[in-house]
């Protein structure tokens, strides 16, 4: 009892119950927020460190706002502390990021005390990525293939020959498609053309890359597909 007596004494702005509520409440919106990142995520990257990393954030934004209370001062400290820490890890997806000003948001409204704020923000925001992720809100039907063709480099003009025959066979397979690039590769030995494609309806991607093979001598020919969904 001394000892929590002390403790408050210490604190001044807090309790002991200010802290058990603060974290605890922080610690369960947060694994929250994770279960609904897990049950909406699609691509391949998903991280269980990631997640693991939101939760714990959650936790210590809490703490830091518990720190730092009202003092103006310590809250100047904190940044100049924080400052010096450096995240190299490149976010594939940018959805993650607001997963993190999520458990952010929510984290500041526990330390700060506002537990109602944080519960409503929490299941306003958690209900709304639900539903975008069950009625696939804002999805794009129209899918689209990356097409990336090798052939022998320039020998007396023959580029020109290879570039009107894959020419001829988009046309044949697909309803668009843009040249997006040209450049050689394996010391100038070879000549690698990028595009992108939208196939006709009964065209299959294993087709196109058919027909692209017979007219670039046997060289590589590759056919993306779902590239705008699957992280690379």
């Amino acid at each position: 009892m001394d000892f929590l007596t002390n403790f408050n004494d210490l604190s001044a702005e807090f309790s002991v119950a200010d802290i058990a509520i603060s974290l605890t409440l922080s610690f369960l919106l947060s694994c929250v927020i994770g279960i609904v990142y897990r049950h909406t995520h699609q691509n391949v990257s998903y991280s269980q460190s990631y997640v693991q990393t939101l939760i714990i954030m959650g936790v210590v934004i809490s703490v830091i706002m518990l720190i730092v209370g009202s003092n103006v001062a310590r809250a100047f400290a904190l940044v100049g502390a924080l400052s010096i820490i450096r995240f190299r890890n490149a976010l594939k997806e940018t959805r993650d990021v607001g997963y993190i000003f999520l458990v952010m948001g929510v984290g500041m409204a526990c330390g700060t005390r506002f537990y109602l704020l944080a519960i409503i923000a929490t299941v306003v925001v958690c209900l709304v990525l639900l539903i975008m992720h069950r009625f696939n809100w804002f999805a794009h039907n129209v899918q689209r293939q990356v097409v990336k063709v090798h052939v022998p480099a320039v020998v007396d003009g023959t580029d020109e020959d290879y570039a009107d025959r894959i020419d001829d066979v988009l046309i044949r397979n697909t309803d668009e498609f843009e040249q997006v690039s040209m450049e050689t590769i394996r010391g100038g030995a070879l000549i690698e053309m990028t595009y992108t494609v939208r196939l006709k309806k009964g065209k299959s991607p294993s087709g196109l890359l058919g027909e692209l093979r017979d007219v670039t001598s046997g060289q590589q020919v590759t056919v993306l597909t779902g590239y705008d969904q699957t992280d690379l």
